[in-house]
């Protein structure tokens, strides 16, 4: 026996015409299963983790990495120095202060509750995309000139535009001869931003910081520190250091506490998603043992003239497991072909439309990964091959004399 004659004839096996027509149906609907499921799951795959990364870029973009704040909640005093400290870490892109409450704005139609964030635009603009390019207007100068730049959303909800002028009611009370009256300031729009999260442009409003200081009566404080950091990742380390170098008093928050129950969420549908359509594969393996089998039965004369002339076990357990393996790999090849084609497809003409205000994004995003590729590929082939076992033990477990007796 030639070395590799195991492949020739399970090739053979394969492509011949059938006695029986509905093993060569099995043979089809098993590498159909697989294709099935490979395309399924590459496609599942793809569009949680597109999801997940859209959302998670957007939340990123619009927020901070790490929030530096005061425990006492008077605001963090001498906080361009702790800036200063904070910024000269390597791993730290960037440090910009903020300060932040809630006000409700009325407009010319209508009112809406929001959140008056005071910020250094020349610094944040620097790391905020959003901030760079403006849908409408500009951006205020860093004064206390009373200018508002609202988020699109919000805009669209209170019926304004650039160059229209708002009320904004502040919580901090004065003293008025009638008694304590919250503060009222009338504010001209200035600029309109979109930074493509809908929860955040529909309930945001900007002023530059010096403004914000004054009108939430924080002279020389801020709320909390925004800090961006390289690689989003290292944010629980990064916190444990800078939490370290600036000791108590000061509670700093990660993005990944912020959403945490989002991104699990997310995390554990993409895991429930891989377990639920691996089934597929499973059914289709099933389908393999099946074919595998009735091939056995039809074949047995001819694994009695193989073993007679010499054929160990091995070699025959070999033939089928061969057999099996090649069903498994044509059905993962035009399954992986065709889920990255209709991710491509998908991607290009933007086919699943979402409504912004509930997802944050307005089409589906498939983004597959090398590493879920990878999981998809050894995960298939792997269930594949073991459903040769039963089969290719059946046919080498074969008597060749009562093979070639009875035929």
């Amino acid at each position: 026996m030639k070395t590799g004659f195991e492949l020739f004839i399970a090739r053979k096996y394969l492509t011949a015409r059938r006695k029986q027509a509905f093993i060569s149906v099995i043979t089809f609907v098993s590498i159909l299963g697989v294709t099935i499921g490979v395309m399924a799951l590459v496609i599942a795959l793809s569009l949680i983790t597109g999801f997940q990364e859209d959302v998670q870029e957007k939340i990123l973009g619009a927020t901070s990495h790490l929030m530096v704040s005061d425990l006492s909640g008077e605001g963090l005093r001498g906080y361009e120095e702790l800036a200063a400290r904070i910024e000269a870490l390597p791993e730290v892109q960037a440090v910009t202060p903020v300060v932040y409450n809630t006000v409700l704005i009325t407009g010319p139609a209508r009112s809406a509750g929001a959140l008056l964030k005071g910020m250094d635009f020349n610094r944040e603009r620097q790391v905020a995309d959003w901030l760079k390019q403006l849908p409408a207007g500009n951006l205020p100068p860093e004064d206390e000139t009373p200018l508002l730049v609202l988020g699109k959303a919000l805009a669209a909800t209170l019926g304004v535009s650039v160059g229209e002028t708002v009320s904004v009611l502040i919580p901090a009370a004065h003293l008025t001869p009638v008694g304590l009256w919250p503060k009222m300031k009338t504010f001209k729009i200035c600029g309109l931003f979109d930074s493509g999260l809908y929860e955040f442009d529909s309930s945001t409003a900007l002023v530059s910081l010096s403004l914000a200081q004054k009108i939430f009566n924080l002279p020389s404080r801020v709320s909390y520190l925004q800090v961006r950091i390289k690689d989003i990742f290292q944010a629980g380390q990064l916190a444990d250091r800078i939490q370290q170098m600036t000791g108590p008093g000061i509670y700093i928050t990660t993005w990944m506490e912020l959403n945490r129950s989002l991104f699990s969420a997310l995390k554990l549908e993409k895991t429930l998603l891989f377990l639920t359509i691996a089934l597929i594969v499973v059914v289709a393996a099933l389908n393999i043992i099946a074919s595998l089998v009735l091939l056995v039965m039809e074949k047995t004369r001819d694994i009695g003239i193989l073993i007679a002339m010499g054929a160990t076990a091995r070699q025959i357990k070999k033939v089928f497991f061969w057999q099996g393996a090649t069903i498994g790999l044509v059905g993962t090849f035009i399954g992986l072909s065709l889920g990255l084609f209709w991710c491509w497809l998908a991607n290009t003409f933007e086919l699943i439309k979402l409504p912004v205000d509930i997802y944050q994004i307005a089409f589906v995003p498939f983004r597959p990964r090398l590493f879920d590729l990878a999981m998809i590929v050894l995960a298939t082939l792997a269930i594949t091959f073991l459903s040769t076992l039963y089969p290719s033990r059946r046919a080498a477990k074969i008597d060749p004399v009562m093979a070639l007796k009875y035929e």
